[in-house]
């Protein structure tokens, strides 16, 4: 079985020295944090995740769901640590006190949620989607449904879902058939979804479902969809759950991975008709909806993280075991860590999943400062780096832990490609983020076009401004400098491409469609830049204050010069294709395939 442990003091670092913890000083709402809080809750967090969840993830793959007799029937041992979970008071970690959370920074449960996802991502996915309408229904339901739904929701007691894809609306929701009937101060809903992810189980006692669905003097498209909460079992006004609602999962999908995920077909109205709750206002569901939307976005990301994370320990710990081979000169055989190849195999993915961890801790912290700032014009600039970030954290961490995880099964060799060993399993699970919650196409053609391009690249050069500062912070300590060079060059290239696409989008809307994700993907890489610079000049100042973490700080310094010297440089080979144009592309026609 593998072993994985929650990387805390990794976390920690990003939090309190990358991020530091004086920026969430005097946010509205938010329960100060210090670092022995901090600390003590991510011990805890790594005790549930690396001693309950963790020993799970293999089960739940080789079991997978089943449904029998009509019911949802999770792998071994799911049930039992989903409860686990609640009764630690892990779902309502940054919930407002309430509606019962404990009102935590939205960085702090950013840090607990990738190690959910790093020990059973199947089993993460639950509280994921839970947290999500969560907040939706909190920034979109009124008082009546917030009393009755919400309490139960952050103490996750009951789950929540995101029912958007019918067969034929997958990522064009403007397709979206199912029907929503007035009947007195609810509705009656009728239609199908798919791709439902924890649609139907038995590890809550009720499962509330965030649907999308038309009115019947609807208009058509995207304007003519409203949002509807859907209980699987009705509830009373004081609170108490009543008779089963007339929605039913009717298939379970079987999957390339997360097979310990119940990803659900789900029917509303089979007869009398599903009743439902309008949340919000009437056709502006698909608005409402891009609140969950977005959170999920954000935590697929940090799943990513958390999944390349544990590829990356499974791999370091087969190359310290396995011997194989000798050393240039030896005479013995050596294990494989000492190898030049592994050990570069081993320092991609480590320095990569580093990097997006930054980013996606960064935009953590921006969502707090964005919803909890007294001033509102921080919270405003807040916002606008979170709407920047999000799309880049979801696309490039989903990408790199494809890469991640497939390079930790060269590193175990002909063993990585055996089921018996879990790194598979991390390839075949991982390999859905970068589908989910939007492709990351999806994601490249929104921060190209809806977050630099729409603004003038204003936000993005906001951001590259910080990135010149780390630049001569770099510069002017002697013992990294040699990082500056590299980073300076990337932004400068990142500001070139964001200029050319900024004209040429102008002439042809064609072209940054083109562009967009080798933009998306260069932009990544910068941002991951910035950031591993901050934590080489961390490290330094670490190192020099005599800190009893001298090896954890050479290991970040080690990391960040090989962020630069062998992953930044990737940049450079996206800028042809952002510079390549439209013309070659629209120039194929159908029989030319």
């Amino acid at each position: 079985m593998s072993m994985y442990r929650a990387p805390t003091r990794d976390l920690r670092f990003v939090i309190e020295e990358l991020i530091g913890l004086e920026r969430f000083s005097g946010l509205q709402d938010l329960e100060e944090i210090t670092p022995d809080l901090l600390e003590a809750v991510l011990e805890e967090a790594d005790r549930l995740a690396s001693e309950v969840w963790a020993p799970l993830n293999q089960v739940g793959d080789r079991q997978g769901c089943r449904m029998e007799g009509g019911e949802m029937r999770l792998p071994e041992g799911f049930t039992e640590a989903y409860q686990a979970f609640v009764e630690g008071g892990w779902n309502g970690i940054n919930a407002h006190p309430e509606h019962g959370g404990q009102g935590l920074p939205e960085v702090v449960a950013t840090a607990t949620q990738e190690m959910w996802h790093g020990a059973n991502m199947a089993l993460a996915l639950a509280p994921m989607l839970s947290a999500g309408a969560t907040e939706l229904l909190h920034r979109h339901g009124d008082e009546a449904l917030r009393a009755r739904y919400l309490g139960k929701l952050v103490s996750g007691e009951w789950t929540g879902t995101m029912d958007l894809t019918e067969p034929q609306a997958g990522s064009d929701l403007g397709q979206v058939k199912c029907r929503a009937v007035p009947d007195g101060d609810a509705y009656r809903l009728y239609g199908q979804k798919t791709y439902i992810t924890w649609g139907e189980h038995e590890a809550a006692e009720n499962i509330i479902h965030l649907v999308l669905a038309r009115t019947p003097d609807a208009p058509e498209g995207h304007r003519g969809i409203s949002l509807f909460l859907v209980p699987k079992y009705r509830v009373a006004e004081d609170g108490s759950l009543g008779v089963r609602n007339d929605v039913h999962c009717t298939a379970l999908e079987h999957k390339l991975g997360i097979h310990g995920s119940p990803t659900c077909t789900i029917s509303y109205g089979d007869s009398e008709g599903a009743v439902g709750y309008l949340v919000g206002e009437p056709c502006r569901g698909l608005n409402h909806m891009f609140t969950m939307m977005n959170e999920a976005r954000h935590k697929v990301g940090v799943q990513s993280v958390g999944v390349a994370e544990r590829a990356y320990q499974q791999a370091l710990a087969f190359a310290r075991d396995r011997v194989q081979g000798r050393r240039p000169g030896g005479k013995a055989s050596v294990p494989i860590l000492q190898h030049p190849d592994v050990r570069r195999s081993l320092m991609t993915m480590r320095a990569q999943t580093e990097a997006m961890r930054a980013l996606a801790l960064l935009t953590a912290a921006e969502m707090d400062v964005a919803g909890h700032a007294a001033d509102a014009a921080a919270r405003q600039s807040a916002q606008r780096r979170v709407d920047l970030f999000t799309p880049v954290v979801k696309a490039v961490a989903s990408d790199q832990a494809v890469e991640i995880t497939s390079v930790g099964i060269q590193v175990h060799g002909g063993m990585g490609y055996i089921e018996e060993v879990e790194a598979p399993q991390l390839l075949r699970d991982v390999r859905v983020a970068a589908i989910y919650e939007g492709t990351n196409g999806i994601q490249a053609q929104d921060f190209t076009l809806r977050k630099v391009l729409k603004d003038g690249g204003e936000t993005l050069e906001a951001v590259l401004g910080e990135a010149d500062e780390t630049v001569e912070a770099l510069r002017r300590d002697p013992d990294v400098a040699p990082l500056a060079d590299g980073l300076a060059e990337g932004v400068a290239t990142l500001r070139e491409s964001t200029a050319r696409l900024l004209q040429d989008g102008a002439e042809d809307p064609l072209v940054p469609l083109t562009a967009a994700t080798p933009y998306l993907m260069q932009a990544g890489l910068v941002l991951g830049g910035w950031l591993m610079g901050r934590a080489a000049l961390a490290a330094q100042a670490g190192i020099r204050a005599g800190s009893g973490d001298a090896d954890f700080y050479a290991g970040k310094l080690h990391t960040a010069r090989f962020y630069m010297r062998h992953i930044l440089p990737r940049l450079h080979g996206y800028t042809p294709a952002i510079r390549g144009g439209s013309d070659e592309l629209e120039a194929i026609d159908d029989g030319h395939w």
